[in-house]
């Protein structure tokens, strides 16, 4: 429509008349004569609203969610942030209980052996001299770490360190092939020396070749001269095969070690040997034998002995048919053949 001058008086006419319905409107209350009106209004346009908003509905959801799934996005990795950052953080508390742990028992070997120890841990494994069986740790000269120094932690018996750097050193473990170390039977005191064989048992020569030993015997070092490369009474290992004595000078065992070699952490190298030979107090107690339960039976003074006949057995001052029978006297009078 044209901006004319009938078009615009037109427009004013209808608002007027629009200001006027809604003053009868609100003035007639529910008795406003425009209710007709109104009612076959919504008659009408009412199908048509409901079959429009159907229509536009999922749209403007659709909308909707899309605006608001940026936030729960954000929010998602938010919660995804939070708890890997939880995840570490509870790993973290774990290796540390861990390490506490294998510290608690390092100290207390070093403790019982009277071993002066520098703590370390393993940052490696393996190392660029060709070793096969070699960890490197965080200490080394700086630290007063010297070549041939054993190393042990809270099992037993790691190895010896081998090289050594400012900050760093290299130790041979027990169970490389090229590692021997002179050994000592728990109690009986027989002298040997182990050899490494990688992930098997040592293998140890006893020098006498007549020794008693069993599976279940334990091991520790027999010590170096002037303690190095090895001090004394550190645990080796317990007797897990024995090769039977076949009159050589020497005799074959196997041994497993204390350490678990695949697991190193925490690790002390002795930096001051203990001044008398702790010989077998760094062992770990042995477990007490589980007792074997019995069965005791007790027999109820004043029972009576008589049994029922039906299951075959006598009764006091009886005696089975078969027994008269076979001709064996049943206590009664005895026949004519009896007495003859």
């Amino acid at each position: 429509m044209r901006d004319t001058r009938e078009s615009r008086l037109l427009l004013v006419l209808l608002i007027a008349i629009a200001f006027a319905l809604i003053t009868v409107d609100i003035r007639g209350g529910q008795n406003s004569p425009v209710d007709g009106a109104r009612q076959a209004a919504a008659t009408v346009f009412g199908p048509i609203e409901n079959g429009v908003s159907a229509a536009v509905d999922p749209v403007g959801n659709a909308v909707s969610a899309i605006r608001a799934s940026g936030d729960r996005h954000d929010r998602l990795a938010a919660l995804e942030k939070e708890n890997a950052a939880l995840k570490a953080r509870l790993g973290s508390d774990e290796r540390n209980r861990s390490r506490l742990q294998q510290l608690d028992r390092m100290l207390k070997v070093a403790g019982e052996g009277q071993y002066g120890i520098k703590g370390a841990q393993v940052i490696a494994i393996g190392s660029a001299q060709g070793f096969s069986w070699t960890i490197t740790i965080d200490v080394g000269a700086h630290d007063g770490i010297r070549r041939d120094m054993t190393v042990l932690n809270g099992d037993g018996l790691v190895g010896r360190v081998t090289t050594v750097g400012p900050d760093s050193s290299t130790v041979l473990l027990a169970n490389d092939p090229d590692f021997t170390v002179g050994t000592r039977m728990e109690g009986t005191g027989e002298l040997g020396f182990a050899t490494g064989q990688g992930d098997r048992p040592l293998r140890v020569q006893l020098l006498n070749g007549k020794a008693q030993v069993k599976k279940g015997d334990r091991l520790v070092t027999f010590g170096s001269q002037a303690d190095k490369p090895f001090v004394p009474g550190v645990p080796v290992g317990v007797v897990s095969r024995v090769d039977p004595a076949g009159g050589d000078l020497t005799r074959t065992v196997y041994v497993t070690p204390y350490v678990g070699f695949t697991k190193l952490d925490v690790v002390g190298v002795v930096v001051q040997a203990p001044k008398k030979d702790p010989r077998d107090a760094v062992l770990p107690k042995k477990p007490k034998p589980t007792p074997t339960p019995t069965v005791t039976v007790t027999v109820t003074p004043g029972a009576t002995t008589e049994e029922d006949p039906s299951d075959g057995r006598l009764t006091d001052g009886q005696a089975t048919d078969e027994q008269a029978d076979d001709g064996q006297p049943t206590g009664g009078p005895a026949t004519d053949d009896q007495q003859q």
